[in-house]
């Protein structure tokens, strides 16, 4: 059986958790469990604060872990990760006070700064040549300039309001995180084809993630046009239709790309365009 670490509570832990159940596997949580067991796959789920999980993957104590790059690579694990999740993206940034000065990173030279992650701070401060003194405070690092702790602040920004509601702006992004999937350094044949079994479907469910289904209609005369926009994973699905001299084109169309295609579609006289969620997507 796989033992999987995630974080106990919060955006993180929900997010793996949808993951976890949109890969097909069963499970009862409870806020008052630290364990869990699949019902329909040998996987338990522990549930743990986010800075002990690089450890306890590290040491085997777990197989498997969940959790953000940012986390990860401060505790100096990054050689854990095996796989990119693509949620919970954030970012780490400098902010200062919002009347202080501030061109560049170098006016950082011998003040101080509040964080919770020092080695990717002294890591970033050290490659643009600035000295700073760090003051590392876990939690609630936003008050620290209005208290006199610091000059500055270095945290984990998502939307930015919670900097604005203390009288901070961003001025540097120093590392780009998201959740990412890590693994025990050695792991048994057994677990290593149940991990594979795993990477398999959460990389189904991504792809159905950045995916959509499209279905359209279009004169014969445009086909050619149509499947240029619409190559599909191999080739679109064509269908002639009841009406002469008009066909019915179903493809599979990246979600970012989407919406420049169906401005080209339209132009070219596609109708009836339908979009449609795609709920795996193997290959």
């Amino acid at each position: 059986m796989l033992r999987l670490a995630i974080q106990k509570s919060g955006r993180l832990s929900d997010d793996s958790l949808q993951l976890i159940r949109e890969c097909g596997i069963s499970f009862v949580s409870s806020s008052y469990k630290l364990k869990v067991e699949a019902s329909n796959f040998p996987l338990e789920i522990l549930y743990l604060r986010d800075d002990d999980i690089p450890g306890y993957v590290q040491d085997g104590v777990a197989d498997l872990g969940i959790v953000g790059q940012n986390v990860l690579v401060e505790a100096g694990c990054a050689a854990l990760e095996v796989e990119a999740l693509g949620f919970s993206k954030c970012r780490l940034s400098l902010a200062v006070p919002r009347g202080a000065e501030y061109n560049s990173v170098a006016d950082l030279q011998g003040k101080s700064i509040a964080t919770s992650y020092p080695k990717l701070l002294g890591d970033y401060l050290a490659g643009e040549g600035v000295q700073a003194n760090l003051h590392t405070i876990s939690g609630s690092v936003e008050i620290a300039p209005s208290i006199g702790l610091a000059e500055a602040i270095c945290d984990i920004v998502s939307s930015g309001s919670t900097l604005l509601g203390n009288g901070l702006r961003e001025v540097e992004t120093i590392f780009r995180s998201e959740a990412v999937l890590i693994a025990a350094p050695t792991l048994s044949p057994d677990k290593q084809e149940l991990l594979d079994q795993l990477r398999f479907r959460m990389q189904a469910v991504r792809r159905a993630q950045r995916s959509k289904y499209i279905v359209l209609n279009a004169p014969t005369s445009a086909l050619a046009a149509v499947k240029a926009l619409l190559p599909g994973i191999k080739s679109p699905t064509v269908t002639p239709l009841a009406e002469e001299g008009w066909v019915s084109v179903q493809s599979v169309v990246e979600e970012d790309k989407f919406w420049h295609i169906a401005g080209e579609l339209q132009a070219i006289g596609a109708e009836g365009i339908l979009v449609l969620p795609i709920e795996k997507r193997v290959g």
